[in-house]
C-alpha cells in the first residue's frame, strides 16, 4: 500500500499509470502581472473545478511583487489563502506550486502546513521550492547560493517535526529542544512535491520527495526526465507538471505556442494529455492567465469533454 493510501488530497490526485487534471489560482484570465481575484468569485470557480471533476486546485507563494519578474499569483498568502479555500471545498486536493522554503522559517512552514492539512480533512499535497525572485533573497536578508543548503534542511526539519512527539533538531535555523509541534497531521506526515531541480539533483529528489512537480517541456523531452526519474525512485512516485492554456471555442483548432502551454481546442488538448499520460506524467495543473473566454465556460467545456477521460481518483 501508497504511503499516502489513506491522505485524502494525494490518493485523489495520483494512482500509477493515471493521469489526473487541476486548475491554479488565480482561476481568471488577466494581463500583466496583477489579477482581479475577486475572493467569492474565486471560491465559485474553486467550488465548480471541484463539481466538474478536477483533481487539484493550486496556490503559488510570492511573498513581494517583483515588477521585473512578472506574475505574482493568487496575490494573498498562501497559508491564509489554503485556509479560506478548505472551508469552502470538500474533497478535492490543495496543492502549493510552491512553498519557498528558503525563506520561510521551517517551524513556521510545518506548523502551517500541518494546520491546513488537518483543517482540510487531509488535502494538502505540498509543493516546495528553493525560489527564483532575485529581490526576494536580499529583501529577507537569504544568501542565494545557500538556498540548496536551506531547501534540503526544511525538508528534513519538517519531516522530523511532524513525525516526532519533542524532537531534538539543532540545524542551521533550527535549536529546538523541550518542545513540540502542534498540531501534528493525522499521518504523521505530509505529501510533499518538490519543484523543478531546487539546487538538487534527481537522486537527491527520488529519494527525499513524494514527487516531482516539473515545468512543461516538450514531450521527447519530458518523457526522458520522466524515464530517468523512475529510475531512481524505486517505487510509484508521482510526476506532476503545470500548463498554461488557451482553449479555443473551435474544438478542432489546432495548437499554437504560447507562454508555457498552448492555445487549442479540446480535441487537440485530449490528445496532447493523453501523450502525457503515456509517457508517465501523473497530474496536470492548468493556468488559465492567457485564456480569452470567460473562464466559467472554460470550466464547464472541460469538465464536459476533457475530463472523463482523467477523472480524479475516487476513495
Amino acid at each position: 500500500m501508497s504511503k499516502f493510501a489513506l491522505h485524502q488530497g494525494f490518493s485523489y490526485m495520483f494512482k500509477e499509470n493515471h493521469l489526473t487534471l487541476g486548475l491554479f489560482f488565480p482561476i481568471e484570465a488577466y494581463t500583466g502581472s496583477i489579477p482581479q481575484m475577486d475572493l467569492e468569485q474565486q471560491m465559485k470557480l474553486g467550488r465548480m473545478a471541484e463539481e466538474a471533476g478536477f483533481a487539484s486546485l493550486f496556490v503559488r507563494d510570492v511573498p513581494l511583487h517583483d515588477p521585473t519578474f512578472g506574475d505574482v499569483g493568487q496575490i494573498y498568502d498562501p497559508w491564509v489563502f489554503l485556509g479560506f479555500l478548505a472551508a469552502h471545498t470538500k474533497r478535492i486536493a490543495l496543492g502549493t506550486g510552491s512553498i519557498v522554503t528558503t525563506l520561510r522559517h521551517p517551524l513556521h512552514v510545518a506548523k502551517a502546513a500541518a494546520s491546513v492539512d488537518r483543517i482540510s480533512g487531509n488535502r494538502l499535497v505540498l509543493g516546495i521550492a528553493t525560489g527564483d525572485r532575485p529581490i526576494e533573497f536580499s529583501a529577507f536578508s537569504v544568501e542565494s547560493v545557500q538556498r540548496g543548503q536551506l531547501f534540503q534542511e526544511s525538508l528534513h526539519v519538517m519531516r522530523q517535526l511532524w513525525k516526532e512527539e519533542f524532537p531534538v533538531i539543532h540545524s542551521e535555523r533550527v535549536s529546538l529542544q523541550n518542545g513540540n509541534l502542534l498540531p501534528k497531521p493525522e499521518l504523521k506526515d505530509i505529501p510533499v512535491l518538490i519543484t523543478g531541480h531546487s539546487s538538487q539533483t534527481p537522486e537527491w529528489i527520488a529519494q527525499n520527495s513524494d514527487g516531482w512537480l516539473y515545468y512543461p517541456r516538450s514531450v521527447d523531452f519530458q518523457e526522458k526526465i520522466i524515464n530517468d526519474w523512475r529510475t531512481y525512485t524505486g517505487e510509484f512516485k508521482p510526476f506532476a507538471q503545470s500548463l498554461y492554456i488557451d482553449l479555443s471555442e473551435n474544438p478542432d483548432e489546432d495548437p499554437t505556442p504560447i507562454h508555457l502551454g498552448l492555445r487549442t481546442g479540446h480535441k487537440f488538448l485530449t490528445y496532447f494529455l493523453q501523450t502525457l499520460k503515456e509517457i508517465g506524467v501523473n497530474h496536470v495543473a492548468f493556468n488559465l492567465k492567457y485564456g480569452k473566454r470567460p473562464v466559467e465556460e472554460v470550466i464547464q467545456e472541460l469538465g464536459e469533454y476533457v475530463l472523463p477521460d482523467f477523472p480524479a481518483i475516487k476513495n
